[in-house]
């Protein structure tokens, strides 16, 4: 089957409004805190719980694409993520929700699921721009799911967001028993072997250098929109979480990148794309240091910041893509399990650091983290990086 315009849109469009419940909690801490009497650093921690689910989700679930039929697969795993948010909107205590969140993350892995689909349906000499298209809905779903729910949330209050995100991926469950087209996997094997192939793919340097590029890069974007929602919800600010989700609208524009670096990785070195993204970021966070007070610059800022990450997560996954064509779920589960523990692990450290020193604590940490994924690079590109193929 050859993939149409019209699949690709219904694809991205999936890809988008699932991937967004991973992110709906983040306008919502400040009314999760106040609602179940509990600090706005605590309700922050739901940000990386609910990614080091979704890391587990990728390291379990992901890798069966390869296994089984992928359309059967994501219509039970996106069942389950209506379940996990039912069960987040009537959590009566903290810690309920907390469960609930890890299973949210932990079943909301059906975009993964579909990008391998993409990559194996797409013609050859289209797989970047396809996965590029599809990628800016996964972004548009990740910043777009902030503005509605700070605006959800403030009107209607936050459990009412769960609810919303439950009439959604119900409706789109619909939508992909009837248009998502059968994708058998390749391989033959059984699910202990996935796991022993798994450790094969390791030691391929192109998979390397993108795993720690891409976890770097995510550890800065876990902690700049954690850290966010505290620094705007305070002085000189004071904004409501409705307010602080509006933001989310600046980084939409950041989808832009997707389809251009996906192009550029079919014509070009992606690396070169690569190197763009990693620059964009670390001025980002020179501007965030320097004029945090202006809320333009901010804005620029936050436009920079996910064009950046888009320019280097699609040529990183373009890349890997390309490695062994058979072992695409189980190459997209290393690199996806990586690159949400670098998010988890960045939102963890971003509530440190603005406990720690606040938002310059945090621009600093940030930076660092970016000067680590530029001498990274630096080091593959001097070693002359190979694409070497490994046996699955």
């Amino acid at each position: 089957m050859v993939l149409k315009k019209t699949d690709i849109a219904i694809m991205a469009m999936c890809t988008g409004l699932i991937v967004a419940n991973l992110y709906y909690c983040q306008p919502l801490i400040l009314l999760i805190a106040k609602d179940l009497g509990i600090s706005r650093s605590s309700a922050g921690s739901l940000n990386y719980i609910t990614q080091l689910g979704y890391a587990a989700g990728l390291l379990f679930i992901v890798p069966l694409g390869d296994l089984l039929e992928r359309k059967k697969q994501i219509l039970v795993i996106t069942t389950l993520t209506i379940i996990s948010l039912i069960i987040a909107a009537l959590a009566p205590i903290f810690f309920i929700l907390q469960l609930a969140s890890f299973c949210l993350g932990f079943t909301t892995i059906v975009p993964q699921l579909i990008l391998p689909m993409a990559a194996h349906l797409a013609a050859p000499e289209r797989r970047g721009k396809v996965l590029g298209s599809i990628m800016s809905g996964l972004l548009l779903g990740i910043l777009l799911s902030r503005t509605v729910s700070g605006l959800v949330g403030d009107h209607f209050g936050w459990r009412s967001v769960y609810w919303m995100a439950a009439g959604i991926c119900t409706v789109l469950l619909l939508v992909i028993t009837a248009r998502f087209p059968q994708s058998k996997p390749d391989y033959k094997g059984n699910y202990g072997s996935i796991y022993k192939s798994l450790v094969k793919l390791l030691p391929q340097p192109a998979l390397q250098e993108a795993c720690m590029l891409n976890a770097l890069s995510y550890g800065v974007f876990g902690a700049f929109w954690t850290t966010m929602v505290l620094y705007l919800g305070g002085a000189p600010f004071n904004y409501s979480g409705g307010q602080i989700g509006l933001f989310g609208l600046a980084g939409a524009a950041g989808a832009l990148a997707a389809p251009l670096a996906g192009r550029i990785g079919d014509k070009k070195d992606p690396r070169f794309a690569i190197l763009t993204g990693l620059i964009l970021i670390l001025l980002s966070l020179v501007i965030f240091y320097l004029f945090r007070t202006s809320i333009t610059l901010f804005i620029v800022a936050i436009i920079l910041l996910d064009f950046g990450l888009q320019a280097v997560h699609v040529s990183n996954q373009t890349r890997i893509f390309a490695l062994i064509p058979e072992a695409r779920n189980r190459l997209n589960t290393v690199f996806m399990t990586v690159t949400f523990l670098g998010a988890a692990s960045g939102s963890f450290l971003g509530l440190f650091l603005w406990k720690l020193g606040g938002w310059s604590a945090f621009c600093t940490g940030a930076a660092i983290l970016i000067l680590v994924a530029l001498a990274v690079y630096g080091l593959y590109h001097n070693n002359k990086l190979k694409q070497s193929i490994a046996k699955a």
